[in-house]
């Protein structure tokens, strides 16, 4: 009987140390370091990289919008108007804000391309690079969801594997270079305010995001499915870019900025009441501005 009970009051020190350990220990001992060569060692967290609030160059890439497209004549690239890169003082570019009028002349590139989508962004981000900025920016993803139909829609895997390919890109490059990611506008919005205006809705029918924007008066089920099928991509789109670029410790996204903004009819082209007018794109480089710097604009 006595060695029982000491087998159990054994047993219960066991126990008891084991319950201890749940709350308080660590794997290899609380702070202590493991045994050398066990690679149970803590490891130091490597230092995020400061972000740099004053870049002395900007490249841009993306698709119409960040081109200007219709924000100055019907149907036409207007990149003087661009949020990014431009140097109109209607707009005052992100380009402009960070570098000045004559340093942005001189030190920023619009390698954006209309039409384009997330699976030309590898090509452009190639481009950008030979100039070696120190700032790239990134806008595209309305293309991959302004498709014939939602079937033609770039799918959320591809979207991804091509932004990752582009940064990839990057980052063989210049591997100190800083990201700013623009979220994809709410397209659903863009279609509900321009859908108000006549001449807008005739210019559509030359094929302007036809996903969203085809029969734009019809409110019956199928169509009021259809938008929501491109605006649920659109999210998914969004959700990519802030995942990826959240893997990359110099790339900073929107969280969702330029997609939340309210554009009214003020910020519309006036030519296809779908693109940004000067307006829209002085707006688009106010939220930019903020995002890279930290400050209001």
């Amino acid at each position: 009987m006595r060695k029982t009970g000491e087998r159990s009051r054994a047993w219960l020190a066991v126990l008891t140390a084991a319950l201890l350990c749940v709350t308080g220990c660590d794997a290899v001992g609380g702070d202590s370091s493991g045994p050398a060569g066990t690679g149970a060692q803590r490891a130091k967290p490597s230092p995020t990289p400061a972000w740099d609030r004053s870049p002395r160059s900007i490249a841009a890439i993306g698709d119409s919008i960040t081109r200007g497209f219709d924000a100055c004549e019907v149907l036409s690239d207007c990149p003087e108007a661009s949020w990014a890169t431009g140097s109109s003082p209607d707009v005052d570019s992100l380009a402009v804000r960070l570098l000045g009028g004559a340093r942005a002349a001189t030190h920023s590139w619009n390698y954006a391309v209309t039409g384009a989508r997330m699976a030309d962004l590898p090509g452009q981000m190639a481009r950008a690079v030979t100039r070696e900025p120190e700032l790239v920016t990134v806008m595209a993803g309305a293309n991959d969801a302004c498709r014939a139909s939602t079937a033609k829609m770039t799918p959320v895997a591809d979207f991804r594997a091509d932004f990752e390919d582009a940064l990839h890109t990057l980052r063989e490059a210049l591997p100190k270079a800083q990201v700013y990611v623009a979220s994809v506008p709410d397209l659903k919005r863009l279609w509900s305010e321009g859908r108000t205006n006549p001449l807008g809705k005739q210019v559509w029918k030359l094929g302007i995001c036809p996903s969203m924007l085809g029969d734009a008066d019809a409110l019956d089920a199928a169509a009021n499915q259809r938008r929501e099928t491109v605006q649920q991509r659109v999210e998914d789109y969004n959700g990519v870019l802030e995942e990826v670029c959240a893997q990359d410790e110099r790339c900073r996204f929107d969280g969702g900025a330029v997609y939340e903004y309210r554009f009214g009819t003020a910020q519309l082209s006036h030519w296809d009441w779908f693109h940004p007018s000067k307006n829209g794109q002085a707006r688009l480089a106010e939220i930019a501005y903020r995002k890279v710097t930290g400050k209001e604009a």
